[in-house]
């Protein structure tokens, strides 16, 4: 279930005029509207971490009488849509922190398989074939990712480097990350990653990169990160779980595909290209061959 696409685009489209408190409320309704259609405003305010007059601020702020107007709003969409939403978020407050210790791996496991899912609804299919196409098209592509995202963008790299020569992992020692953008040109691709809360380093290193014109793909959480702006295509990512944490989950398997889709491009040269890995590797004796079982 999505909002009605008009009070969705005005969302997105007065995100920036918004106090932080504004934009707090505004993320949660986007990303949870759901809990808009079913739950009371209170305990929105509650789960988005804001205090109940803010989600009548934002309502008003979106030139709505109040807050039930924009819980009608998404009610109205809930219902057109069927129930099927309504149970499992309906389970989700009234249990709450109720669940059993033995049930968190199922239902965090569950919760990943079906955010995964949604990465193969058309949209997002859409938007992997476009960033692969982009990113195939560039002379180098740079790869950005700082703190839990990092991981992302290093496998990312790992894997390119095994392809060819044009990866470029801005992830140099003592500061000097930003250094590999040195001689970056409009023939250039940034592929960044990140997540709220953003790294104020990678938005500066792709505001850099875009200001000498190199083309910005990204992988970020949300249709109002920072990162939307500057890109010229966007995959966006759930984040969100049962746990306390966010997962990087599905960033990772968007990597995984994007690299797949790049290999796939020219397969005789991706062979040839995974044959010379492999005897470099075999010099340097990088894995073992013969594993001695234990006595």
């Amino acid at each position: 279930m999505q909002p009605s696409d008009s009070l969705r685009e005005q969302i997105i489209a007065q995100y920036d005029a918004m106090s932080a408190q504004l934009q707090q409320a505004a993320r949660y309704v986007l990303e949870h509207p759901e809990e808009v259609a079913l739950v009371s405003m209170r305990e929105v305010a509650r789960l988005a971490g804001v205090q109940p007059a803010t989600m009548t601020r934002l309502a008003k702020f979106l030139g709505l009488p109040g807050y039930d107007e924009l819980r009608a709003q998404h009610a109205a969409v809930l219902r057109q849509g069927g129930d099927g939403f309504a149970a499992k978020v309906r389970q989700r407050v009234d249990e709450g922190s109720e669940r059993g210790v033995s049930d968190t791996a199922s239902h965090m496991l569950q919760g990943l398989s079906a955010q995964l899912a949604k990465l193969c609804e058309p949209d997002s299919l859409r938007q992997l074939e476009a960033t692969a196409t982009r990113l195939r098209s560039a002379r180098k592509v740079y790869v950005l990712g700082l703190r839990s995202c990092h991981a992302v963008a290093w496998h990312f790299h790992y894997v390119m480097t095994l392809l060819g020569e044009r990866s470029v992992h801005l992830d140099g020692p003592g500061g000097t990350g930003g250094d590999g953008l040195i001689r970056a040109t409009s023939e250039d691709v940034l592929l960044v990653i990140s997540i709220k809360p953003y790294a104020t380093g990678t938005l500066e290193l792709a505001q850099l990169a875009k200001d000498k014109g190199v083309g910005i793909v990204s992988i970020t959480d949300s249709e109002v990160s920072p990162l939307v702006g500057m890109s010229a295509q966007t995959i966006l990512c759930p984040t969100e779980t049962d746990s306390f944490f966010h997962t990087l989950t599905p960033a990772l398997a968007v990597s995984e595909v994007l690299c797949s889709l790049l290999a796939e491009f020219d397969r005789p040269k991706t062979l040839d290209a995974l044959q010379q890995a492999d005897e470099h590797l075999s010099h340097l004796n990088t894995y073992a061959t013969a594993i001695p079982r234990r006595q």
